[in-house]
């Protein structure tokens, strides 16, 4: 079924990912940015029940859309859309009520969000479109 392996592939592309921004490339900015609010280890059935969840809506949104198109720029566009979105949403709400929030972490973790997604949506169509194609 194309769809479980749309899922496999972009749950893997972003855990993978996300793991070496979030563990290598950025951890020192998001440790400075929000300080005592990070959690020395985290919660992992929380991250897990958001990778599970997140991962299908790119299939859903993106990953799909670019298979049927052929076009994994198709996906990308629409991860970034999406990306964009769901990253937004929960940075401006944090900047809406959460006293403190960091301005510079809003933004660059919206950013984040969209080029993490448009590349997990596109990575996952190039794979399923070449290994299962």
């Amino acid at each position: 079924m194309t769809h479980a392996k749309a899922y496999a592939a972009t749950l893997l592309l972003f855990l993978v990912i996300d793991v070496l921004w979030l563990g290598l490339v950025a951890r020192g900015f998001y440790a400075g940015q929000i300080g005592d609010m990070m959690r020395e280890q985290p919660n992992l059935i929380a991250a897990a029940l958001f990778y599970f969840g997140y991962a299908a809506g790119i299939v859903f949104f993106a990953v799909s859309p670019g298979i049927k198109a052929a076009s994994w720029q198709v996906a990308a566009r629409n991860g970034a859309i999406l990306g964009l979105t769901a990253y937004g949403t929960f940075e401006l709400t944090n900047l809406a009520i959460l006293p403190g929030w960091p301005v510079t972490m809003a933004v660059v973790d919206t950013i984040w969000g969209a080029v993490l997604t448009g590349t997990t949506a596109a990575g996952a169509c190039l794979v399923v479109r070449w290994r299962w194609g």
